[in-house]
């Protein structure tokens, strides 16, 4: 089994999204509040994609 390689940086992101997301903070594109920690990963590890961090490629069906 091996682990999802994600860059130091990247890490950082997806942290502070996730710190936003436990304070209650975090909102969507639409700005309704986030409720769903699934949805707070994929937020983070969107915006760390958006900025050019290395981020695994998205999972194809």
């Amino acid at each position: 089994m091996s682990k999802t390689k994600y860059l130091d940086k990247a890490q950082d992101k997806i942290g502070k999204v996730m710190h936003e997301f436990k304070e209650g903070k975090l909102k969507s594109s639409s700005g309704k509040k986030v409720t769903s920690r699934k949805q707070a990963v994929a937020i983070g590890i969107s915006e760390a994609r958006e900025d050019g961090l290395k981020v695994p490629a998205k999972k194809k069906k």
